[in-house]
């Protein structure tokens, strides 16, 4: 069993609040829910900041490469949108032994 961590730092365009920086990250997690169901994604950072957000991604796959893969899909999406400037992307991967 693995686990697959992807912890992904978001810098947002013209954003002036907390409920604007919401109405953008809101749908941005509900796109990559639908898109992957198996993974879990959620904002893990940066809450108090308007226009800085972390985003959390985690899968649990038989295999390394699936959820290699699959974390690399999730990057990609993310990075797709024009609303967000990706800073950093961080992969972690977790296996029974550690």
């Amino acid at each position: 069993m693995y686990i697959g961590a992807l912890t992904l730092d978001l810098l947002l365009g013209d954003v002036r609040t907390l409920k604007q920086k919401r109405s953008v990250v809101r749908p941005l997690i509900a796109d990559v829910k639908r898109r992957f169901p198996a993974v879990a994604v959620a904002e893990t950072g940066h809450l108090d900041k308007y226009r800085r957000v972390e985003i959390g991604v985690a899968v649990v796959s038989a295999t390394a490469g699936n959820c290699q893969e699959v974390l690399d899909e999730c990057e990609r999406l993310i990075a797709g949108y024009p609303e967000f400037e990706l800073l950093s992307a961080r992969q972690r991967l977790f296996n029974e032994e550690e």
